[in-house]
């Protein structure tokens, strides 16, 4: 039976080291090397780089912390105000413009006596800086002693700088006097609150029911004129005679 050699091969641990005199002195030697240092007081130069240090830290950071404050009183209003932006972002969204075409659109404006009108559309289409071409308009119109009129129609021409509308197809105007009125065009002075059409109409309201081969039409001056030939039933047609007319029947039959 053989004898195992030592294997001299096999890794050896520093800490298990059986002389560590050497390592020992070299520790000491750096601690008494840290123990003898000697630490110089700071110049001028570096006590006035400290001092500058100092005060831009006294005013630094209560600013910091001003400004911190002051963001959080502010946050309601910025948080408002991008929410504000984001609405405007999505009606833009609902709005497409492709040449020149745009849905939804509004117009508004106010006549020469500072009443407001609005102009509303389904498809709009500018030709040019003053035409707009309208689809299925609707324009409301804010009258004297705070009443107004409503009218649509099928197509429209709107000129902006001149303040005209001009209304074709299935032209419905309503007021809210009661007065109704079916015409197949209309023209619209929005600047001066005048309607006239040289086409036939068809007006219902309390005075009765007109057809007439045209109509004209001043909402400030409080005219409703209707032209050409056109049959006319008052609401009192079909009922009792009034006084004038019962006396005007009375005088005939007396001088009979």
């Amino acid at each position: 039976m053989t004898e195992r050699q030592p294997d001299d091969r096999r890794p050896q641990r520093d800490d298990f080291a059986t002389d560590r005199t050497e390592s020992l002195a070299r520790l000491d030697a750096l601690r008494r090397a840290a123990f003898h240092r000697v630490r110089l007081p700071p110049n001028a130069e570096q006590l006035a780089r400290r001092r500058s240090l100092l005060g831009f830290a006294k005013w630094a950071l209560p600013g910091l912390a001003l400004v911190l404050l002051s963001s959080i009183a502010a946050w309601p209003e910025i948080s408002h105000l991008v929410n504000q932006n984001r609405a405007a972002l999505r009606e833009m969204a609902r709005l497409r413009v492709e040449s020149g075409n745009m849905e939804e659109a509004v117009y508004r404006g106010l006549d020469a006596h500072n009443h407001l009108y609005m102009i509303t559309a389904r498809i709009t289409h500018q030709e040019g800086p003053d035409r707009v071409d309208l689809t299925e308009p609707v324009a409301d119109i804010q009258l004297s002693g705070d009443s107004w009129a409503h009218i649509r129609a099928d197509r429209g021409v709107y000129m902006q700088h001149e303040q005209t509308l001009d209304l074709d197809d299935h032209v419905v105007l309503y007021r809210d006097d009661g007065t109704l009125m079916n015409g197949p065009s209309a023209d619209l002075d929005l600047k001066q609150d005048v309607i006239a059409s040289r086409d036939w109409v068809h007006a219902e309201g309390p005075f009765g029911t007109q057809d007439a081969q045209g109509y004209f039409l001043d909402q400030h001056a409080g005219i409703m004129q209707f032209t050409g030939p056109g049959l006319t039933v008052r609401n009192d047609d079909n009922g009792p005679p009034s006084q004038a007319a019962r006396l005007r029947t009375e005088g005939t039959r007396t001088e009979k």
